[in-house]
């Protein structure tokens, strides 16, 4: 069975923050084959020392990442997600990375909010129940 996918329309970005984009993008590939657990502590130990994002930088960031990789603007929930909360860190700053499951119809999905507004999603988060989080420190 085929689903269709509706890529997210992507703005214009900057070359030197596409750049940095390609690089979360990329390590994002690499940290979303780690067991959950493992993510979850390395997505924290990356935390350390940044300050809470603003739903601007975290939507700037989101845009960014979709601008530069195919995989993100589509289904790549988990990898655009953490790519996202890296793309922040590289600025200093951290946001809220979440991931869920509702049950009816089933579905996971990963997403980065700022003080409890999902930034940029489409889906309607309110349906899903959060399993991990890890927060900005305030």
């Amino acid at each position: 069975m085929t689903m269709p996918v509706t890529l997210e329309e992507t703005v214009p970005v900057p070359l030197l923050r596409r750049v940095a984009a390609r690089v979360a993008v990329a390590a994002a590939s690499l940290l979303i084959r780690l067991p959950p657990r493992r993510l979850r502590k390395v997505l924290r130990t990356a935390r350390v020392g940044a300050r809470p994002a603003t739903e601007e930088a975290a939507l700037k960031a989101r845009q960014a990442v979709v601008a530069v990789s195919v995989r993100c603007a589509g289904q790549g929930c988990l990898q655009r997600s953490v790519a996202v909360a890296l793309l922040c860190r590289i600025g200093r700053r951290w946001p809220d990375w979440c991931t869920g499951v509702r049950t009816e119809p089933f579905r996971a999905h990963a997403w980065v909010e700022v003080d409890g507004v999902p930034v940029g999603e489409r889906e309607d988060i309110r349906y899903f129940h959060k399993v991990m989080a890890v927060q900005a420190k305030r």
